[in-house]
């Protein structure tokens, strides 16, 4: 297991790996079974995989929400060699961003609603970010979960638009045993808001009108921003305990 901290010696080992097929997982740290799952798949299906660390600023709306984002580097280099990874890449700002994020990528129509209806300029960070890694780690394939699924399409549709030579690879949400779909925040909810942000993704997957679910979200003690059915999707983020949190499910009819 290599540590990469700067973009000299992320090009230097991606070079080394030669014509080997490369995997990617890009994550903000703080890694859980889901981030492991997304590892395991890559390692099963390339011969290198690259891990990035990298909590990215420019999709925070809030500066206290990026401030006290988990960051547990050591503990995540450990588990991702675990799984399987070869190199983790944990560049600083100034490395990804020397331009002071002047230049962005924007996508001006799916990116507007939901998230980016709530969260202004989230994707465009998002984008950008991953278009960065895209180009410097040169992946063959990239996985992503589809907890964030507006997010996947939005990648997916970035990466076919600019013919970028990737194959982008969404992975099935993994869950906590009570249902709850895994997520670095949750580390951040206090131990009664855990407990009961179970509710979240059991009123979410349930059949019925999109504003039924909404209200009885609110019943339940959440923070509702939103509960839609877009494309054959059911998405919804909520806040608990001062603590966001989204899921969507496939809506009945639609699951294929």
């Amino acid at each position: 297991m290599k540590l990469l901290t700067d973009l000299a010696a992320l090009a230097a080992t991606r070079d080394g790996f030669g014509h080997g097929s490369v995997g990617f997982v890009a994550t903000m740290g703080a890694l859980h079974e889901g981030h492991l799952n997304l590892i395991r798949r890559s390692a099963a299906d390339n011969q290198h995989t690259i891990v990035s660390v990298f909590v990215n600023g420019p999709q925070f709306n809030q500066t206290g929400d990026f401030d006290r984002y988990p960051r547990t580097l050591d503990a995540d280099i450990g588990l991702a060699a675990e799984a399987g990874a070869d190199c983790v890449f944990a560049p600083a700002h100034d490395d990804i961003y020397p331009d002071g994020y002047r230049y962005r990528v924007q996508e001006t129509t799916a990116s507007l609603g939901l998230e980016g209806r709530h969260r202004p300029g989230h994707f465009d960070g998002v984008l950008t970010v991953v278009l960065k890694l895209l180009l410097l780690v040169r992946p063959h394939r990239a996985y992503f979960g589809e907890k964030d699924y507006q997010q996947y399409l939005l990648i997916k549709g970035m990466v076919d638009a600019l013919f970028l030579p990737v194959e982008i690879i969404p992975m099935a949400t993994v869950r906590d045993a009570d249902g709850l779909a895994l997520s670095s925040r949750n580390a951040l909810l206090p131990p009664d808001a855990r407990r009961a942000a179970a509710e979240f993704p059991r009123l979410l997957a349930e059949s019925g009108p999109a504003d039924e679910v909404h209200r009885r979200l609110e019943m339940a003690g959440f923070e509702v921003d939103y509960v839609a059915d877009v494309d054959g999707r059911r998405y919804g983020a909520v806040i608990i305990g001062g603590v966001r949190l989204i899921d969507n499910f496939p809506l009945a009819g639609d699951a294929a």
